[in-house]
């Protein structure tokens, strides 16, 4: 096997607020995950399998927005998705609206080995997920404390680029905030 390097990450964003003992939980985590790929890596593991088996650690442990955990709906429900590609043999496959499925990446990854698709969303992922006998559970397993209370209190965050700050060449608006160069009406 050739060099081999891995990162992990646990998505874009922090809440500025968040406790230090949850800062400290994700960086358990995200530790644990990283020992995990470098282990496989060290096995002589592919590295697709090692995409996939620290996702799904990823996956199983609620600090992070990611299936156990994830961000509710409107609905006070949790909708997934997950994606994984394997760059050498240019295949992909994800999948998106999931509700049961306990690891949406495994189930992504069986979209891009057992199916024609590269794309499964909502009603026909959940039924190729019965047909592959992938594990599910109830919706409920997947919403933690910490979810509710972020439904209840979103931390927002301000992406506005106040067009003073920098030259984007688009029109004078009568709006002075913009978003990727185009106007934003509050």
């Amino acid at each position: 096997m050739g060099g081999w390097a891995i990162a992990v990450h646990g998505g874009a964003g922090v809440d500025p607020n968040l406790p230090t003992h949850r800062q400290e939980e994700a960086k358990k985590l995200l530790t644990r995950c990283l020992n995990i790929g470098i282990s496989a890596l060290r096995s002589n593991l592919p590295a697709i399998d090692v995409v996939e088996l620290v996702v799904k650690e990823l996956e199983t442990d609620p600090p992070f927005n990611s299936v156990r955990g994830s961000a509710l709906s409107a609905k006070g429900t949790v909708e997934m998705e997950a994606s994984i590609m394997d760059g050498p043999k240019r295949r992909c496959g994800a999948v998106s609206g999931v509700t049961t499925v306990k690891n949406p990446i495994s189930l992504a990854r069986l979209v891009m080995d057992k199916s024609p698709h590269s794309h499964l969303a909502f009603s026909g992922a959940e039924e190729f997920a019965r047909q592959q006998g992938v594990e599910t559970v109830e919706n409920d397993y997947f919403i933690t404390e910490e979810n509710v209370g972020m439904l209840a209190n979103p931390i927002l965050f301000d992406y506005r680029i106040r067009t003073g700050s920098c030259s984007t060449g688009a029109a004078a608006t009568d709006s002075p905030l913009q978003l990727n160069g185009l106007p934003i009406n509050i």
